[in-house]
């Protein structure tokens, strides 16, 4: 029996998959949760074989629970936004599925049977894109502030989160305002969110 945790913040999506996923033989959902944050904790606390999670989520998003996990835990990100940005930073955080939520569910099924076998299914049509895009110019400090910039987070406010001087914060966003040519934190934040780079 696979046994798997699932997380979306759209209650219809969660429990539609639940539905589905339930009517499977060898998949066994224990728990069903809102956001990243309780995915990570619904899944210390089961141990599933996989945990499904939206990439677009409150609290954490889908690569940052994954990137919480241990690698004893194997995700797949499931989404309707699916940038080759975004893709390229769940890979990195050791997602080890990635499908658009256009997937059927017998498909995705199967590719949650293959994940909890060992193996790792990134949809074709999102690694042709990721392999022919761009390099994100960012440091991981200005992906981090940009991030923060897009939750609507005053520029003390993104300082106090991350630990840093106020100062040190508005550097970070001008040398990423710099990068990608735009005259202000939030068409940066903007710019960034859309390639996937945050």
């Amino acid at each position: 029996m696979i046994r798997i945790v699932i997380a979306d913040d759209e209650e219809l999506i969660r429990g539609a998959l639940v539905a589905l996923l339930d009517l499977e033989p060898d998949i066994q959902v224990l728990a069903d949760v809102a956001d990243g944050a309780q995915a990570v904790t619904a899944a210390r606390a089961h141990r599933p074989d996989v945990v499904l999670l939206d990439l677009e989520m409150p609290v954490l998003d889908g690569v940052e629970a994954a990137r919480s996990l241990t690698e004893a835990v194997h995700t797949v990100i499931v989404t309707r936004h699916a940038r080759p940005g975004t893709l390229k930073r769940a890979l990195a955080a050791g997602v080890r599925g990635f499908v658009p939520k256009s997937t059927p569910a017998a498909r995705l099924a199967e590719i949650i049977r293959a994940v909890a076998a060992g193996e790792r299914y990134i949809d074709a049509g999102l690694a042709a894109a990721a392999i022919a895009e761009d390099e994100s110019p960012l440091t991981g400090r200005e992906a981090d502030v940009l991030r923060l910039t897009r939750d609507g987070l005053a520029t003390k406010e993104i300082a106090r989160s991350l630990s840093l001087a106020h100062g040190t914060v508005r550097n970070h966003l001008s040398a990423a305002i710099a990068k990608l040519h735009t005259d202000n934190r939030g068409s940066a934040a903007a710019i960034a969110w859309d390639r996937g780079w945050i």
